[in-house]
């Protein structure tokens, strides 16, 4: 018998590299689960809901229009989105343009329009083109809307979080209470539904399960049990790929 726990695969397994997609609905806490997954497992995190919102920033501080496609693809070409590591917090944050605006992406008129931006063609193949970028060596948590469909459809590990509407704007409400905005749940509720309405229904990679990713319900969980029920998926995954041969994207 292995002397390893099915939630700790050995060494040499744990060295084995693998892309993590974490797909799912807005505040269903997919960027702190995939933040504490990543940690845990010693991977980089790419939050590409934030490229997007980035971009999203970009076009509302330059006065363009979304509809005014030469000029999008012109700002695509122009701006620089990257992500920096801050020493203190540990957390990447959102750099555009080499200037970190973590907090400005998080601001609710971001949330009110990202969802407009994240529908266009052209600002979907760029982002997804640089997040391909950032994974091909594998050892990536991502967490998004259309990883596993779009981005990386063979991840080892997909899952798809969910949540209750009205759990998610209070999880919202209290977010955006901490960096002093003060949003009436109802607004939040409205919002999160348009939202949903449009990543679900947009031609270019719209939000969906893929057909092998878990479930992940957090309408009645902590943030401990959503990152321990990814970890358990890791582990299996890790320990499936060692008894059927290691065939990892970068040995293909």
């Amino acid at each position: 018998m292995s002397p390893f726990s099915p939630l700790e695969p050995s060494p040499d397994l744990a060295m084995r590299k693998i892309v993590i997609a974490i797909d799912g609905y807005s505040s269903c806490g997919k960027s702190t689960t995939a933040k504490a997954v990543a940690a845990e497992l010693g991977y980089a995190y790419i939050d590409t809901g934030a490229m997007y919102r980035g971009v999203t920033l970009y076009l509302l501080e330059h006065n363009i229009s979304f509809d005014d496609l030469p000029r999008v693809e012109q700002a695509l070409h122009d701006m620089h989105i990257a992500f920096k590591r801050n020493r203190k917090t540990g957390r990447n944050e959102l750099c555009l343009d080499g200037v970190i605006r973590e907090d400005e992406i998080r601001q609710m008129r971001i949330s009110n329009s990202v969802s407009e931006v994240s529908v266009i063609p052209a600002v979907r193949h760029a982002m997804v083109r640089q997040q391909q970028r950032m994974g091909r060596k594998r050892g990536v948590v991502m967490d998004g809307r259309d990883i596993g469909t779009t981005v990386f459809p063979d991840a080892e590990v997909k899952i798809f979080m969910t949540a209750d509407v009205m759990t998610r704007a209070l999880r919202r409400q209290e977010e955006l209470a901490v960096k002093d905005e003060h949003v009436p749940v109802e607004e939040i509720v409205e919002n999160l539904r348009k939202r949903d309405h449009l990543d679900s229904t947009r031609a270019e990679s719209p939000l969906r399960r893929a057909s092998d990713a878990v479930l992940l319900d957090t309408t009645h969980m902590m943030i401990d049990e959503q990152v321990d029920f990814v970890l358990e998926r890791v582990s299996a995954s890790l320990f499936s790929l060692a008894a059927t041969g290691w065939q990892g994207s970068e040995q293909k």
